[in-house]
């Protein structure tokens, strides 16, 4: 029975599927989180919603997460992974919309909020199957079976009780404010909302310049004030032409002039007064502007200049309303104000203000009193007051987007038939900024209309436009603690660093306070229940406490439900409490940001406070935490990573997680964005099943630092399977083919490998000192998050090192009969290289490193059992890594790929041996200790003698030439000189700048410093040679054929092509052969000179010359323009 497994093929998703089957049935995952002694690791894992089909980047996520959870399992460490699903908010309260045919205006209308909700806690976790499948598939260990959910109570009970102990720390609070704002989900947003990645993106919008009418008051006051240009002459001049005069206000929001109150000048602007005609009605007027806004509204000196003023001076002049629909209830409005934000920087320098739209807007409003109208609802549309007896505006929303194809269908034939009169043929719908600016055109109040391309925030859910809107909501006062949450943020490792100290270090910088309030239906309620007039309130902190509260509002004669099982509207809404002046306490309505919620997630995952173990209750911190890691997408910047900061600093003055990998995005091929509209998206099922989770995870590790954006290509995949994969596999089964012919046992006669290596063949002694320099930096990388890097390492030590040096070098080690110590160390070697190998790669690849490991572990005792997963990383043996060796050994490999490269570049096969290779000594190398390296270079190159520069008739002679696109920017004014310069250093010069990796030159009094990036060596024409540089290394090949040379060429190709027999005709490794040649002159004497080597490498007990024309089975093989016949048989298939 073979020890070790061979197989006939690699099919990587039959390994996936047995180590899959293996994990279950032994539960490895479990063990690894058996408690013990072990010290612990902490993990949070963002959580998904499960109303959705996972796609190709929660791959990228999931895989970053798993190998740092892998990783720090087998350091010693027990690592919890608890899963959790994000239940609540925008996502599945849309979707359930969609799926029943309703909008949210029919909640609790045409469907009760109960049953809404019933809908959504239904609909929530559809595809948590697919979610599921897909850890499965992909090897995720997360612990799927005690999950968190965010609607259950007891979530909910925690989350309340955070929230208590930031009302009980005056950190909660309720403000009237302008903010952002979705009529399509119904709710307002908070800032980290409005700036996940993508929300603001370029639009056109209409814009226009407004003419706001001035009363015959303001305008005589301007008049008096302004300083005329020929005093009182220029005074009379203007007022004999009798125009009316008009203040220009520029916006890029149309929809907003019927909500307007008031306008906003600068007071150290210098506004002036012109004149001029109308650009639509060419009636002349007169218009006020900033002055050095003059030149972008005044074509060709169509507008006469009259006079200056300062803004301070046009304070309280009063103009007429633009669009007179209704009047604020409240205020002095139509006034001019002073405003510090307005600039000259774009529009006309009057900023038109409608204090329910805008910040700075109902900021001037307040301070100014001018009162505030608001003309558009809470859908996004002009309410009934906006009455016109030629524009259809009345319940027409702003924005086109908040219309179905249905809708804009109905508006159409509206606008078709009321502006008629106006529009013979209207073809295409107007929007709400369309009908403004053309009815302001027609009366004369329009100055300029035109598309301005700008950007715009949307709400990051329905991706529809948001607006800015007078909202009442509660807030978090996170401002009170922006100084101690940037202190704490600079304590996180954040990778990439950059984020963490610019888009999350700024986000700190530029805080505001969190807008906790969401209009909604399905979430986390908040527990705050208020007297009617907002005097009285109190915040519920557990269940325990609101029956208790309840139980005193039914002594007080308030009615309450019996009992309360559902934390949700609208079991919630129906409790009333009593206030301790005896009064009725009804809760807030609205629910929560859910990105509380998920930033609630370290301590309600484990219901905090109640459900704490021993050392939370003794520390008063709760249970597993900080995190020790995390890992989410960018996208959870300004999101998950800003809430979890947030209450953690706010609530426990620590950070919630000591350091987090922020991963990219995953584009498609291109470079674009995936989307179902561009119809270039990615099945993760589709990908995970054709090439398997390990060749999937190391493409999206190996191709691009998980920071950076990732091109997905599935031809990289591919190749990754081909190339790193298969050398792998290629390289264990060529181990145990022969591991198994020799029986070959690792733990009855382990070889000493340990430090003193000194007997071991040297080729065993470098690939065991680069194997121990790789552990040293694929751990090194681990720890610093940075897995591409540890990846990478150990694909170029698989491909470089290990199967194209290693083993190829030292295959006839492995071949030789008998069972020698050499033989023995090469097999001990591969397989410590290998076992070492599945060990570093296991958190990246964590499939097939089981299926490596546990195949090189063989059939012995117990080891059906054993996981790569829960043995240790391993650990280098600085003693056995030899600098030296490895610098000789990389010297080597490089002249031999500049010395193939020649051969390539002349036409000459590798295995047509060639007499000579020239080689320059290497700086910092005494060409005595390369002796044995020489021996390697003949062998692999193929050639007879290697003969160092200087000596005989090889005198390799190279120049140096600037790489200009390096030494241009720094040398701007010698580069042209720099290159003659060059032209005549000595030889002596060219080897100093060779060994040293450095010249200086002064070339015009400049000095100029050159070091190896910034020259190319070039090495010139040598007769009889071809010669190449690359760096510092300079190689020449003599190409020149001899007879005796050509001829035993023909032999290697002959042992080429009868070894492809043997394999096609499948003959064992150890089968013996007759093999009979045809009878040609040449053959005769490439049988005396080479018989000998050829038998020996092919196994022929004997070599016959002289073969029947007639003979069946004899193939023709063409050995480089040879042509012969030849017949192989296996000895034992003799003829008689």
């Amino acid at each position: 029975m073979k020890r070790y497994r061979e197989y006939t093929k690699a099919d990587w998703t039959a390994f996936q599927q047995e180590i899959t089957e293996f994990w279950e049935q032994n539960r490895i995952f479990e063990q690894s989180l058996k408690a013990d002694e072990r010290p612990v690791k902490v993990f949070y894992e963002g959580p998904p919603s499960a109303n959705g089909i996972p796609g190709i980047h929660h791959v990228m996520g999931r895989t970053i997460k798993d190998y740092l959870g892998r990783y720090w399992t087998m350091q010693g460490y027990r690592v919890e992974r608890k899963s959790g699903w994000d239940t609540h908010g925008l996502p599945v309260e849309l979707q359930v919309e969609k799926k029943l045919g309703i909008r949210r205006d029919d909640i609790g209308q045409s469907i009760s909020i109960e049953e809404f909700n019933r809908h959504c806690r239904e609909d929530v976790l559809q595809y948590t199957g697919k979610w599921e499948e897909l850890t499965r598939l992909m090897g995720y260990w997360i612990d799927l079976d005690k999950p968190y959910v965010t609607y259950h109570n007891e979530y909910i009970e925690s989350v309340w009780f955070l929230l208590q102990k930031l009302y009980q720390k005056d950190l909660l609070y309720k403000g009237y404010t302008i903010q952002p704002y979705s009529p399509a989900a119904g709710t307002g947003l908070s800032s980290h909302e409005l700036n996940q990645p993508g929300t603001y993106r370029q639009v056109k919008d209409l814009s226009m310049v407004a003419q706001f009418r001035l009363t015959a008051g303001a305008t005589q006051t301007l008049l008096q004030n302004l300083r005329f240009g020929d005093g009182s002459e220029g005074l009379a001049r203007f007022t004999e032409l009798n125009l009316q005069v008009y203040a220009l206000a520029w916006t890029t929001t149309p929809w907003t002039l019927p909500s307007n109150t008031g306008l906003a000048v600068g007071a150290g602007i210098d506004y002036v007064l012109v004149s001029g005609p109308n650009p639509y009605t060419s009636e002349e007027q007169g218009f006020l502007l900033a002055l050095d806004r003059l030149q972008a509204y005044s074509d060709k000196d169509a507008l006469t200049v009259w006079g200056q003023i300062k803004g301070s001076a046009l304070q309280d002049l009063r103009y007429e309303p633009l669009l007179p629909y209704a009047k604020p209830e409240e205020g002095d409005p139509y006034r001019m104000v002073v405003g510090d934000f307005v600039s000259t920087e774009e529009g006309t320098g009057l900023v038109h203000l409608a204090p329910s739209f805008g910040a700075d807007d109902f900021k001037a409003g307040r301070q100014h009193n001018l009162g505030s109208l608001t003309l558009v609802d809470r859908a996004g549309r002009l309410t009934e007051e906006v009455q016109d007896p030629e524009f259809p505006l009345a319940g027409y929303p702003v924005k086109e987007a908040f219309l179905n194809d249905e809708e804009k269908a109905q508006w159409l034939a509206v606008q078709q038939k009321q502006l008629a009169p106006l529009i013979a043929d209207l073809r295409k719908l107007l929007s709400a900024d369309d009908l403004i600016a053309l009815k302001l055109k027609r009366a004369g109040q329009a100055f300029r209309i035109e598309k301005y391309e700008h950007s715009y925030p949307h709400c990051w859910r329905t991706d529809k436009p948001i607006l800015y809107y007078p909202l009442d909501s509660w807030f978090v006062r996170t401002t009170a603690f922006k100084d101690r949450m940037i202190e704490l943020n600079r304590t996180i490792r954040w990778k990439p660093e950059s984020t963490g100290a610019g888009r999350f270090g700024h986000w700190l910088e530029n805080l505001v306070d969190w807008n906790l309030s969401r209009s909604r239906f399905w979430g986390t309620p908040l527990p705050l229940w208020r007297t009617e007039d907002g005097q009285e309130t109190r915040c519920i902190g557990s269940m325990a406490e609101l029956k208790s509260a309840m139980e005193e509002a039914r002594a007080a004669g308030l009615p309450n439900p019996a009992e309360i099982n559902d934390l949700h509207r609208p079991e919630v809404d129906r409790i009333v409490l009593v206030s301790p002046t005896g009064r009725p306490m009804h809760r807030e309505p609205d629910l929560i940001d859910v990105w509380f919620d998920s930033g609630a997630m370290p301590y309600a995952q484990n219901h905090y406070p109640w459900g704490q173990g021993a050392e939370a209750v003794t520390t008063g911190l709760p249970a597993s935490f900080p995190a020790d890691f995390i890992a989410e997408g960018v996208d959870q910047t300004r999101g998950w990573f800003f809430t979890l900061h947030a209450l953690a600093v706010m609530l426990f003055d620590s950070v919630a997680f000591r350091s987090v990998i922020s991963n990219g995005l995953v584009l498609d091929k291109d470079g674009n964005k995936m989307s179902k509209r561009l119809a270039n998206t990615i099945d993760p099922y589709l990908m995970l099943n054709r090439y398997g989770a390990d060749a999937l995870r190391w493409y999206m590790v190996v191709n691009a630092p998980p920071w950076d954006n990732l091109k997905f290509d599935p031809k990289g995949v591919e190749e990754v399977q081909r190339k790193f994969f298969g050398t792998l596999y290629n390289t264990y089964q060529f181990w145990a083919l022969y591991a198994n012919l020799d029986g070959f046992d690792p733990h009855a006669e382990p070889p000493a490998l340990e430090a003193d290596t000194e007997g071991h063949h040297e080729m065993d002694r470098w690939i065991l000192s680069r194997l121990h320099s790789l552990i040293l930096e694929t751990v090194s990388a681990y720890e610093e998050m940075e897995p591409t890097r540890a990846a990478r390492a150990i694909q170029e030590f698989t491909d470089e090192h290990l199967s194209n040096w290693y083993v190829r070098l030292c295959r006839r080690r492995f071949w030789k009969d008998g069972k020698s110590r050499d033989k023995w160390n090469a097999f001990a070697t591969l397989h410590q290289c290998l076992r070492t190998l599945s060990q570093l790669m296991a958190p990246l690849a964590p499939f097939y490193a089981d299926r490596l490991y546990r195949d090189l572990i063989g059939a012995g005792p117990g080891d059906d059992l054993r996981s790569v997963h829960l043995d240790r990383m391993p650990q280098a043996d600085r003693g056995l890594v030899n600098p030296e060796l490895e610098h000789r050994m990389q010297w080597a490999q490089q002249v031999c790929s500049l010395a193939l490269s020649l051969r390539k570049k002349a036409g000459i096969r590798v295995r047509q041996p060639l007499q000579r290779l020239g080689l320059v000594p290497p700086a910092g190398l005494d060409t005595d200790s390369l002796a044995s390296m020489l021996d390697l270079i003949r062998n692999e190159v193929n050639i007879k003698d290697i003969v160092w520069t200087g000596t005989g008739d090889l005198q390799i002679q190279r120049k140096l030439r600037p790489q200009f696109r390096r030494l241009g920017p720094r040398y701007p004014t010698v580069i042209q000189k720099l290159g003659a310069a060059l032209e005549q250093i000595s030889a002596l010069e060219v080897q100093g700048f060779l060994d040293k990796g450095r010249l200086e030159l002064c070339v015009d009094d400049v000095n100029c410093v050159l070091e190896v990036e910034d020259l190319e060596v070039i090495t010139l024409d040598i007769p009889g040679w071809q010669a190449a540089s690359e760096g510092t290394l300079t190689v020449a090949l003599d190409t020149s054929l001899s007879p005796a040379l050509i001829l035993e060429g023909t032999a290697r190709e002959l042992v080429n092509r009868v070894q492809k027999i043997r394999k096609d005709r499948g003959f064992e490794l150890t089968d013996r052969i007759l093999l009979t040649l045809e009878d040609l002159p040449v053959v005769a004497e490439l049988v005396s000179v080479h018989g000998a080597s050829v038998a020996n490498e092919v196994l022929a007990q004997e070599i016959h010359q002289g073969l029947p024309s007639s003979r069946e089975g004899a193939e023709v093989l063409d050995l480089e323009g040879l042509v012969i016949r030849v017949f192989v048989d296996k000895v034992d298939n003799k003829p008689a």
